[in-house]
């Protein structure tokens, strides 16, 4: 949606829950005069038409031949107290896809129009309800894959990003007004750098920075890792992948090259979401399909962001372990899986002979772990490891939410730019005037990302992938 397409207060409609059988479905509608077509089709109109704001009527929804379509409960929302801050009622009705589909196309037969994409928020938006950084963070708590990332995208729906942005603007404003008195009333005509006072700037300019590094950290929670597990054939792939899965996802055997073709899912990993992908064992084979398999294994493994490298505690690390942790250039933990079939003798053989390799072939930053996938030993430490090198250099642990978008990330990274350009042109002895041009700018840059300036084009990008009834 943009505002080229938009047409005021016009009646929408559309189903706000999954058609899957349910206990409960919802279809939602908005806009001018939504409440009286609604009565039209319910069972007890004068009770809806008299309804406050805020309330529940119960009654039936039924078609032009007063033929019963289903039991209801109707939400009243009254403009502006709404969440659209236009009029809204929302129909609770059962969940069944059939009962749901059949209001929502009494809807449209009433004189509602479908909702596009994302235009309950994007009326949110326009009629002053929402901020875009608001705005974001309900699709991105929709999207949310983990715990932790559903918390930070709740504490930018919260208002914690905008008040943020709310404050540095706030400390660009008043260097402009001191700039301004200065401009109107000069004491002298020599442009003088110490003319307004810097600190309030170097504030913004730190808090700007502190900002922009946030988007990284933020991208993991969003995104998620992609983590693929590789190894020889038999080494515990396919039984690590269910124990961080705490279910039987992948067919785990005795048998040689069990594990044909890769198997993907999401996981959280001490609240990193990641996609966990199960590849089939390395070696060599002349099975067609098995050897696609292990192509595709170690395709996965060049394009991972980390790869758990299994080895058999049993048998230990074999010369084409060794060639295939010389040769990975992706971030990689070596895991030791089965320490329960090995004695005290065997572990330490294990940790001598991988010190000596790491050490011999210089990689010895690579960490190590010792697992028993089967029954869940050392994997607490080895999520440790996992989590250190998933979040290192990245700004993770923050009081308040971070940037949610790359968009965000973009305009803000300008507005730094512009705020740190403007102490470089008072330094520099530059009019004061151009130093009023950078500060603005930057004002302009910062109200991208709440929204009180923004091209149409990037407002249609936002909503445009949102769900129908959001």
């Amino acid at each position: 949606m943009t505002p080229n397409q938009y047409t005021p207060e016009e009646p929408i409609s559309s189903i706000a829950t999954a058609l899957s059988p349910a206990a409960l479905g919802i279809v939602r509608v908005s806009g001018k005069n939504c409440i009286e077509l609604v009565s039209k089709v319910f069972s007890r109109p004068k009770a809806l038409l008299e309804a406050k704001g805020n309330s529940l009527v119960y009654g039936w929804i039924e078609n032009s031949a007063d033929e019963k379509i289903d039991e209801v409960m109707l939400g009243v929302y009254r403009a502006p107290k709404s969440f659209t801050g236009e009029d809204m009622v929302e129909i609770y009705c059962h969940g069944g896809p059939a009962v749901v589909t059949a209001i929502q196309n009494l809807m449209l037969k009433s004189g509602f129009r479908q909702a596009n994409r994302g235009e309950y928020t994007f009326r949110a938006y326009i009629n002053g309800k929402t901020d875009l950084t608001k705005a974001e963070a309900v699709k991105e708590i929709i999207d949310s894959h983990t715990d932790v990332s559903r918390s930070h995208a709740a504490g930018r729906l919260s208002g914690e990003l905008f008040n943020q942005i709310d404050s540095i603007k706030k400390l660009i404003i008043d260097t402009l007004a001191a700039i301004e008195v200065e401009i109107e009333y000069p004491e002298d005509e020599e442009t003088i750098a110490d003319t307004f006072d810097r600190a309030d700037i170097e504030t913004a300019i730190t808090k700007l920075q502190n900002l922009v590094d946030s988007w990284k950290g933020e991208k993991l929670y969003q995104d998620g890792a992609r983590v693929v597990l590789a190894g020889k054939t038999n080494a515990g792939k396919s039984s690590l992948f269910n124990a961080i899965l705490k279910e039987e996802r992948a067919i785990v055997s005795d048998i040689e090259g069990t594990t044909r073709d890769w198997l993907e899912s999401w996981a959280s990993i001490n609240g990193i979401p990641v996609r966990l992908f199960d590849t089939a064992g390395l070696r060599q084979t002349s099975d067609i399909i098995e050897a696609k398999g292990v192509e595709l294994s170690k395709n996965l493994a060049n394009d991972a962001d980390l790869v758990l490298y299994l080895v058999d505690s049993t048998a230990g690390l074999s010369d084409d372990d060794k060639e295939f942790v010389c040769h990975c250039k992706e971030p990689l933990i070596i895991v030791f899986n089965k320490a329960d079939k090995t004695d005290e003798m065997q572990k330490n053989k294990n940790s001598s002979t991988i010190n000596e390799f790491l050490q011999k072939t210089k990689i010895n930053q690579t960490p190590v772990a010792f697992i028993c996938a089967k029954n869940g030993d050392g994997l607490k430490e080895l999520f440790e490891k996992m989590s250190k090198i998933l979040t290192s250099g990245l700004s993770t642990e923050r009081e308040q939410a971070g940037l949610g978008s790359a968009r965000q990330k973009e305009s803000v990274q300008e507005a730094l730019n512009c705020t740190k350009h403007a102490l470089v042109s008072a330094d520099d002895n530059y009019t004061l005037d151009a130093v009023v041009q950078d500060l603005e700018d930057a004002l302009d840059a910062l109200g991208e990302v709440t929204g009180d300036v923004t091209p149409d084009d990037v407002l249609g990008s936002i909503f445009a992938n949102f769900c129908v009834g959001k």
